[in-house]
C-alpha cells in the first residue's frame, strides 16, 4: 500500500496541496459477519483514479487501554470532517451482539451536517430499515446500496465528482 494514500487509526493525516480526494471508511467494525475493511481498502486504492483512504479499523486495537476509546473516537471525528467523502457500510451482523450504534450516530451526524456521503446497508444488517429511512428523510433520492461492491463503486465515482 502506498503510505501517502493510506491512513489507519491512530495515525493522523496531514493533507498536502494537490493530493487526491480522501474517503473515510465508516460503518460496522465490531462483531460483523464479514470483515469488509480490507476489501474496501484494496478496492479504493486500486481505483483507476487515486484516492486517499482513511481507515478507522486498526490492525491492533488496544482494547485493555482505558484511553484507547477516546483516542479512537477523536481520530474518527477529525478524519470524518477531513474526508471529501464518507463511505458508510452497514454489514450483516448479529443483533444480539451489536447493531453498530456509533456508525448509526455518525450517519445521522453526517446527514445533519450535509457532508458528502455514499451509503450501503447489507440486507442482513439488523437496522437496515433505519438506514433507509434516515437517508430517505434527509436526502430524498439518494440511493442506499445493498452490497459492499456497489457501495465502493458509487464511492469511487462520487469521490472524483
Amino acid at each position: 500500500m502506498e503510505a501517502d494514500r493510506y491512513v489507519e487509526a491512530p495515525t493522523y493525516h496531514r493533507p498536502r496541496p494537490g493530493e487526491p480526494p480522501s474517503v473515510f471508511l465508516a460503518g460496522g467494525i465490531t462483531a460483523v459477519a464479514e470483515p469488509w475493511h480490507e476489501h474496501a481498502v484494496r478496492t479504493l486504492l486500486g481505483a483507476p483514479r487515486p484516492l486517499v483512504v482513511f481507515n478507522p479499523c486498526r490492525a491492533d486495537f488496544p482494547i485493555h487501554d482505558p484511553g484507547a476509546a477516546f483516542e479512537q473516537v477523536s481520530w474518527e471525528q477529525h478524519h470524518l470532517r477531513l474526508a471529501k467523502l464518507t463511505l458508510f457500510w452497514f454489514p450483516r451482523s448479529d443483533a444480539a451482539k451489536t447493531t453498530q450504534p456509533i456508525a448509526l450516530f455518525e450517519l445521522g451526524q453526517a446527514l445533519g451536517e450535509g457532508r458528502h456521503i455514499v451509503v450501503g446497508a447489507d440486507p442482513g444488517y439488523p437496522r437496515e430499515l433505519d438506514v433507509h429511512l434516515l437517508c430517505r428523510i434527509n436526502r430524498p433520492g439518494m440511493p442506499v446500496w445493498s452490497t459492499v461492491d456497489d457501495t465502493l463503486t458509487a464511492a469511487i465515482e462520487a469521490a472524483h465528482g
